[in-house]
């Protein structure tokens, strides 16, 4: 795939857009002045693989709190601002390292200008996020609803704003809760511009429904060389977000982090069942951020060849135990009860000589 070209940016340790990785976001979803809990959620979130993270500032407290929440953080802290424009100013002044926020919406231009200055003088970028159920009554009204036409136009207006004032470190996402109208704006946006997108499907769902439809619509876009963030929006646990969109960029080979795990979906010819070890494999194994092969089989007519084609493979045998590959070749039989350590464990002995 050719990846669009955009521009380029930092946004704290993280290049967004240009030849840079596609990163991983998500958003904490504790009450961020409650700055413990939300220290201890992004740490998980970073553990997990997240490479940016975003927090609601729900008012001046909120804001505030960012300082602390800033100074226990490895990974780059977004600010969520709505309508208040002091907000933001508050949030700079504690060290995020951007802003999502929309500039039309914060009130008259010299509110604008303060939060642009203060944004140029941090070298914050800003996202401007533009959703199928916020799009402005005055776009509905010319576009005939929250069309892709009316949110792109929408995103447009707010560029405008902030190109005017000579700020250029901006991303946009444009997200709908169905498919086909974000792939559109998104496509519609990406012909338009050569600003960064953030793609992700809005209130997808829970983690089984939310994770299907995210990666539907936006492997989509992904494959046609669109997006340069991402996060899936799920209901539930932020990491599951994190481990979702690392795999669908996994699937589509644009990113690798983590053991891939491969397991054959077992039918009649299988030796021995597999289904409980291949998730305690994945269970056993998600500490491991390297980028190793697992495969984890059920038979010997493919299991085999596509061991053979792994780091390590596992393969079921009729006699009751399981034969083991490594790097390409037959390595040993073991019990089923200790191949996730067996395999475990060397996988830990590569990460170690790495």
């Amino acid at each position: 795939m050719q990846r669009r070209k955009t521009q380029q940016f930092q946004l704290g340790n993280v290049a967004i857009g240009g030849d840079a990785p596609i990163s991983v976001q998500s958003m904490t979803k504790t009450d961020t002045r409650d700055t413990d809990a939300t220290i201890a959620q992004i740490h998980k979130l970073t553990e997990t693989g997240c490479e940016i993270v975003r927090s609601a500032v729900i008012d001046e407290d909120a804001a505030k709190a960012l300082a602390p929440i800033k100074k226990a953080t490895s990974i780059p802290l977004v600010a969520d601002i709505h309508f208040d424009y002091k907000l933001a100013m508050i949030a700079l002044k504690a060290g995020v390292d951007g802003l999502r926020l929309n500039p039309g919406n914060i009130g008259a231009q010299w509110k604008v200008v303060e939060v642009v200055k203060a944004a140029t003088d941090s070298g914050a970028p800003i996202r401007i996020g533009v959703n199928s159920g916020s799009v402005e009554k005055e776009y509905q009204r010319l576009y005939g609803g929250p069309t892709a036409l009316a949110m792109v136009e929408s995103a447009l207006a707010h560029v405008r704003v902030l190109e005017d004032l000579n700020f250029c470190n901006i991303k946009v996402s444009l997200k709908a809760t169905d498919i086909e109208r974000n792939i559109e704006a998104n496509r519609l946006f990406a012909s338009k511009s050569d600003i960064p997108i953030h793609l992700g499907i809005t209130e997808a769902g829970t983690a089984w429904t939310g994770s299907i439809k995210s990666a539907a619509g936006m492997a989509v876009l992904l494959a046609e060389g669109i997006g340069d963030t991402l996060r899936v929006s799920l209901t539930g646990d932020p990491a599951e977000e994190v481990r979702v969109g690392w795999q669908i960029l996994k699937s589509l080979d644009l990113r690798q982090r983590g053991v891939t795990i491969i397991s054959c979906p077992t039918c009649g010819r299988l030796e021995r069942p597999i289904e409980d070890l291949a998730y305690r494999f994945e269970q056993e194994l998600a500490h491991i951020d390297h980028p190793f092969h697992l495969a984890v089989m059920g038979c010997s007519v493919n299991g085999p060849g596509e061991s053979k084609g792994a780091d390590i493979g596992v393969v079921a045998h009729k006699s009751g135990k399981m034969r083991l590959y490594k790097d390409g070749h037959f390595w040993r039989n073991a019990p089923c009860d200790d191949v996730v350590d067996i395999v475990k464990a060397q996988f830990e002995k590569k990460l170690s000589e790495l």
